[in-house]
């Protein structure tokens, strides 16, 4: 899908980190499992609104290729977390037509987890409704080396030409390729930086920060965070006056 150079319009694809669910926790003399917990019930909050409002697609960072330096009984925990609220939302938001699909290294999670990743996407693969996407175990580097990977072999069969490499073609091999790219970015937390998250994908996506931990991160805060990114004007390298001569054809 093309990029559309239009203002006062609503995303098509949001991109969230989903950061402070740890700090949400220590702030309230809690563990930070009951920040996690909490995390997880606020993201299902999220995913009601983004379908009511009907967001084309929303892809959440779970889980980060770096998580895995966590200490080993928060990512045992987080492993746990993953595994029950797929099992116990997954028919709810398939009758709701949500389609789901996670991205990302998933070899490396336990055979149960995978079992539920498989099933989870296999029972919505169909699905019409919002395309919800789930980076676990992700990073964007890896996401661009695995397309270089798949296209160098293409070449190395004789299937490809060196010289017919191109943006488009390297876009195709990435995670996403059937979604328009994010067009809103948003990290929670206070944290101003994108953690190698979707680095190809987000060339030209708005950058929305902001200080409210993920947990309390409600959909009237998403709403605040939509209204922002309509006041936005998207030129994508054009001048001002071009972009009102293409809105005025």
């Amino acid at each position: 899908m093309g990029q559309a150079l239009q203002k006062n319009n609503k995303p098509h694809h949001i991109a969230i980190i989903m950061d402070g669910n740890g700090r949400w926790a220590k702030k309230r003399g809690l563990p930070r499992a009951a920040g996690h917990k909490a995390g997880i019930t606020n993201l299902r909050k999220i995913v009601e609104y983004c379908a009511a409002e009907q967001i084309e697609a929303l892809t959440v960072y779970a889980f980060s290729s770096e998580n895995w330096r966590r200490p080993d009984q928060e990512v045992s925990l987080l492993m746990e977390l993953f595994i029950s609220a797929l099992n116990e939302q997954v028919d709810e938001l398939h009758e709701h037509q949500v389609n789901i699909r996670f991205i990302g290294d998933l070899a490396r999670f336990p055979q149960k987890l995978q079992d539920s990743i498989t099933a989870a996407a296999t029972l919505t693969n169909k699905n019409s409704g919002l395309h919800l996407r789930v980076a676990a175990n992700y990073g964007g580097r890896w996401d661009i080396t695995n397309a270089f990977k798949t296209i160098a072999g293409k070449i190395s069969r004789g299937e490809l030409e060196l010289n017919d490499v191109d943006e488009a073609m390297i876009q195709q091999a990435l995670t996403l390729s059937d979604l328009p790219e994010p067009d809103l970015f948003i990290r929670t937390g206070g944290e101003q930086r994108i953690s190698n998250y979707l680095l190809w994908q987000m060339a030209y996506t708005e950058m929305y920060f902001s200080d409210t931990y993920w947990p309390d991160f409600s959909p009237e805060c998403l709403a605040e965070a939509c209204s922002w990114f309509e006041s936005r004007q998207r030129r994508f390298g054009r001048t001002p006056e071009q972009l009102k001569q293409s809105e005025r054809a």
